[in-house]
This record gives C-alpha cells, sequence and structure tokens, in this order.
C-alpha cells in the first residue's frame, strides 16, 4: 500500500518565513515604483491596460516556487510496504468430534452438531499458520482429515461432519482420543493439541480413555476437553418414524465431566463445559487465546523520492517570473 511521507519534515518550519515575506512585500509595494512630477498629463495619450494590474502575478510566482521549494526539501516519498510473514513455531490441532446420534439433541440451535461445526469452523479460520486435523467418533472413529495447513480442506471436511451409519452408534472416548493422538505422535510442531468434544458417557469401543490419555502425555499431547449439552433435560433422537425423520422427546444430560476433567489435567490441558450456542462460541475463542502461534514478520520498504519533480517545478516558476519580468513586465517594472 502506497502512502506519502516526509523524510525531512522539520522543513516545514521555513513556511513561517512565508507571512514574513507577504509582510514585506505589501511594506515595499510603493517603494518599487518610481515617481515622476509633471505640471501636467494632458500632452500623455492614455491607453487602458491589464499588464499593471497583473504585476502582483509575479510575486505570486516566486511565492509559489518558494513553496514548492519547502515542500522538495522535505523530500517527499511514497512507501511501498511489502510484508512477508512466516511462521517459527507453530501448532498442530486435531479436533476429536463425537457424531453419535445424540449429537442431535436439540437443546443447542438448531442442534448440538450444526452449532459445534459452525463454531468449530470460525476456529479453522482463525488460525492461518496452523496445521488441523479432524477425527469423528462413536462406538469407532477414524480420521476424517490428516493434519494440514489447507484450511478449505478442513472446512470442507468438517462441513460434511453429520451422524450417519458409518459408524457404530454409542461413545468411545478412548477410541477417538487414541486416533487423535495417532494422528500427532509423530508430529515436530512445537505444540501439539487436541481438542475433544463428547456430549455422553464413555460407554463403547475397546480402549480405555486414561490410557489414551497416558499415551496422549507421553507424545507430548495436550488435550482440552469440552462437554457438550446443557443441564437437565434435552430433547434426544430416540426413534425414526416411517418417513425417516427422527423422533424426539425430553431426557436427562448425562456428560461424564469427572472423566473429562481427569483427561485434561493429565495432558496439561483444561475442561471446559458448554451449555449454549454462546458458551460453546466462547470456549472455542478461549483455546484460540491459550494457544498461541509464534509468527515473524519481515516488513521490505521500497521508497519512491517525489522531491525532484517538485524541484524542477520550483526551478520552472523561478524562470517563468524571470521571463515575464525581463519581456512582458519590463515597461512596468
Amino acid at each position: 500500500m502506497k502512502t506519502i511521507t516526509f523524510a525531512h519534515p522539520e522543513f516545514f518550519w521555513l513556511f513561517l518565513v512565508l507571512p514574513i515575506v507577504i509582510a514585506w512585500y505589501f511594506w515595499k509595494k510603493n517603494e518599487q515604483r518610481p515617481t515622476l512630477k509633471i505640471s501636467s498629463v494632458q500632452g500623455f495619450k492614455t491607453a487602458g491596460s491589464v499588464l499593471p494590474k497583473l504585476k502582483p502575478l509575479l510575486f505570486a510566482l516566486r511565492l509559489l516556487a518558494l513553496a514548492t521549494l519547502i515542500t522538495a526539501l522535505a523530500r517527499p516519498q511514497s512507501t511501498d510496504v511489502t510484508n512477508k510473514s512466516r511462521t517459527t513455531r507453530g501448532i498442530d490441532i486435531v479436533m476429536a468430534i463425537d457424531v453419535s446420534g445424540s449429537m442431535l439433541a436439540k437443546d443447542l440451535k438448531p442442534n448440538r452438531m450444526e452449532a459445534l461445526k459452525r463454531v468449530a469452523a470460525e476456529f479453522v479460520e482463525q488460525r492461518p499458520n496452523d496445521r488441523i486435523g479432524l477425527v469423528v467418533y462413536a462406538a469407532e472413529s477414524y480420521t476424517k482429515t490428516p493434519v494440514t495447513s489447507d484450511k478449505a480442506i478442513v472446512l470442507d471436511a468438517l462441513e460434511g461432519v453429520k451422524y450417519d451409519n458409518i459408524l457404530q452408534d454409542g461413545t468411545g472416548i478412548g477410541v477417538g482420543l487414541a486416533t487423535a493422538v495417532n494422528r500427532l505422535k509423530d508430529s515436530k510442531a512445537k505444540s501439539k493439541v487436541i481438542i475433544l468434544l463428547t456430549d455422553g458417557i464413555n460407554n463403547s469401543g475397546f480402549i480405555d480413555p486414561r490410557m489414551a490419555s497416558e499415551i496422549a502425555r507421553e507424545y507430548g499431547v495436550k488435550v482440552y476437553t469440552i462437554g457438550i449439552g446443557t443441564n437437565g433435560m434435552a430433547e434426544f433422537p430416540y426413534a425414526i418414524a416411517p418417513n425417516g425423520q427422527f423422533l424426539f422427546k425430553k431426557m436427562k444430560v448425562e456428560i461424564d465431566e469427572k472423566l473429562m476433567k481427569e483427561i485434561a489435567a493429565m495432558t496439561g490441558g483444561k475442561y471446559f463445559r458448554a451449555t449454549s450456542n454462546q458458551s460453546l462460541t466462547s470456549i472455542y475463542n478461549e483455546i484460540n487465546k491459550l494457544e498461541t502461534t509464534e509468527v515473524m514478520e519481515q516488513r521490505f520498504y521500497n521508497y519512491d523520492e517525489k522531491y525532484r519533480s517538485l524541484a524542477l517545478l520550483a526551478l520552472g516558476l523561478v524562470v517563468l517570473e524571470l521571463l515575464l519580468r525581463k519581456t512582458i513586465f519590463r515597461s512596468f517594472i
């Protein structure tokens, strides 16, 4: 982006001289005209001319030349700044998302899964310098996207997260966490983080969540756990109608917060509880602030000097004033 700056703005103090020059001009104005005393002017033929009235133009040209020269001395420059950033200490992040049927509960709007997808997408967009991956789990788990710096791929994969019959229904927190750790164990990043989200209790899977937490700790992976769901009752899907639509009824929200806190504490992370869309957004914002990435920025400045054209303009004004003084206005000065 180009902007005009001045290398020596102190020269603008010289503009204070201009009012003095103007005052001096008007004080000495009458003395510049010679006086001739004669007894009568009847013998002189008078002819109207605008040249005497235009004589102050010479002073205006000299004044403008002086102002232009002062501006040239201040050295105006157009500055083209180029920024180049590179990550010096990046973070690898894997989001492990529960996609069991209970994620369709409507205590968050329109439901838990859609609310999570919106907030997680905003989180991804706020991490331009990090690599992010995506793991989904229910009773089983799989990697939907390995850690990558291509945010378009992550966002597209996140948009495709939904409840389906690919995974056996249930909540296998241990297998989800273990799969996420597996994506990060060989990472060379400065920091390795898992954001593990669930809305239930561990009731499936063949890996104990605490064992998966120990593995994460061994590989230096920090786990932030999020329990999603309001306190009390919520509308849960319990059956599918003949038309293919889910049927909902009020059921008690159950989240194994003790386990989630243990996982976070064991790995150096933190546990959060999201009971609404707003609290879910604030949780991801807090994680975004907790996990900062060091970025080195280099700035390159390209200066384009503008004083030359102003100096030439000042010279041209002086030459024009002298030419007019020695030619057209010669008889009146």
